[in-house]
């Protein structure tokens, strides 16, 4: 298989071959008949010539003699009946009658005919000129004749030159072609390796040219294809970097959700043993060890229902039921039921009460939420102070980093640092998103070692 630029060559070296004998052949019959014209015009300009000068039959002899020594024409005059009356090569009593002759009959009616013919007293082939003239109130008819084999010869010459400076201009086309190709093997190289690169995913520079409109479009196109795979091949590299992360807090979430199991599952099975292995067992202790095991049932159960709500949440299958609430009396009873898990811990609200529509069991949920994140992770009093626009929980705990701020409302990121540990993940996420249900928004400010204050915007 030809390359691109052997097969440019090798076409436009077959077309101008082709040009060249085209050309060649048609400016032979084009410039022939041009060069015939023109001999046919000199012929009848020396006929007028001729006919100026014959005044009377006297010395026509001598003047067809004289005219013929001067030009190289035969001359042949012809009186009306057709016969000839002088002739510079032919003895004129030898010659027959030319009143049938072609040019002669078409002089006789047109006064001018033409024609190119062999001649049998010459043994030659001719171009016949004849005029009718009148002399002596007679009509007679001069005719020049010139050998075409002389014409021919002039006319070859003449053909030579031409096609030889065709010849020329078709070799210096060639040369240009020749070049032409080599730039566009060049180009082509040039196309072919930037995508071999870009096949190999190489580092490939940008690639342009100037040497044509369509190699500079393709070119561009060829840079922003590559522009594209290589955001296609970082967007790879984030999603595999993503899919790492994943992986690694998908064991994270495994092992926190076996460490959240584990021990409630500890518990019951120690009680139960126990409660099954001694029948002597008190009352009063088996009735604490049931409560024991009942209170870490309820434990997984909400660890359970957290996961589907999450789902849920994530899903926008969970529905809201909206009435009004009163949000002092919604954090006061967030206080009860955690004074009971946190019994040496102290949570104050500031401010004035705020009516709200919301959905009162997800709005206490996502505030519950807040204030027992910040019950784990200070051991100050945490505080909510209701405003007319935000409800705010604030604690002077071990705060958070800027780098996780960015980060912690993600379904199943924890912190590890300073100590921060979100259990599953899942806290902050599920608050976001019942948030968005209301269409509230939350705003985190925190400073590692100073505290968080986490701010519910309505």
């Amino acid at each position: 298989m030809l390359k691109l630029h052997q097969l440019f060559f090798r076409t436009f070296l077959l077309i101008f071959i082709f040009l060249l004998l085209i050309l060649s052949t048609t400016t032979y019959y084009w410039s022939k008949n041009i060069y015939l014209d023109q001999i046919e015009k000199s012929l009848s300009q020396n006929i007028d010539s001729i006919s100026f000068s014959i005044t009377s039959l006297d010395n026509i002899d001598y003047i067809v003699k004289t005219f013929k020594a001067k030009t190289g024409l035969r001359i042949t005059i012809i009186d009306e009946d057709g016969n000839v009356i002088a002739d510079s090569d032919k003895n004129k009593n030898k010659m027959e009658n030319h009143s049938k002759r072609f040019e002669i009959i078409h002089a006789k009616y047109d006064g001018y005919g033409k024609i190119i013919r062999y001649s049998t007293t010459l043994k030659e082939e001719l171009l016949y000129v004849a005029k009718k003239i009148v002399i002596d109130d007679n009509i007679y008819y001069i005719r020049l004749a010139d050998y075409t084999k002389k014409i021919q010869e002039n006319f070859t010459s003449l053909s030579y030159q031409i096609i030889a400076f065709i010849t020329a201009f078709i070799i210096v086309a060639l040369i240009f072609t020749y070049f032409i190709s080599i730039k566009i093997k060049d180009e082509t190289n040039s196309i072919l390796q930037f995508l071999i690169d870009m096949s190999n995913k190489k580092p490939t520079k940008e690639i342009y040219s100037e040497f044509s409109e369509e190699f500079n479009k393709i070119t561009r196109l060829l840079n922003k294809v590559s522009s594209k795979l290589s955001k296609r091949e970082k967007q790879k590299a984030k999603q595999t970097a993503k899919l790492k992360i994943a992986n690694r807090q998908k064991d994270e979430i495994i092992s926190a959700l076996s460490h959240e199991f584990k021990n409630p599952i500890a518990i019951i099975s120690g009680y139960a043993e126990t409660i099954l292995n001694d029948d002597e067992l008190p009352k009063s202790m088996k009735e604490k060890f049931l409560r024991k095991i009942q209170n870490n049932g309820v434990k997984m159960s909400k660890i359970i229902d957290k996961l589907r709500l999450t789902l849920k949440l994530e899903e926008g299958k969970q529905q809201v039921i909206t009435t009004e609430c009163s949000v002092k009396e919604i954090a006061n009873e967030i206080i009860s039921d955690l004074n009971e898990r946190y019994k040496d811990r102290e949570i104050l609200i500031e401010g004035e009460d705020k009516k709200l529509n919301v959905d009162e069991t997800l709005f206490s949920l996502a505030l519950s939420n807040l204030v027992e994140n910040a019950l784990k992770y200070s051991e100050d009093e945490v505080l909510i102070k209701i405003e007319d626009s935000t409800t705010s929980v604030i604690d002077r705990g071990i705060g958070i980093n800027e780098t996780d701020l960015n980060k912690i409302n993600q379904k199943f990121y924890r912190v590890s640092e300073n100590g921060w540990n979100n259990s599953l993940g899942l806290g902050l996420f599920i608050v976001t998103s019942i948030l968005k249900l209301h269409q509230f928004d939350l705003e985190i400010k925190s400073k590692p070692l100073e505290g968080s204050e986490f701010i519910i915007k309505y």
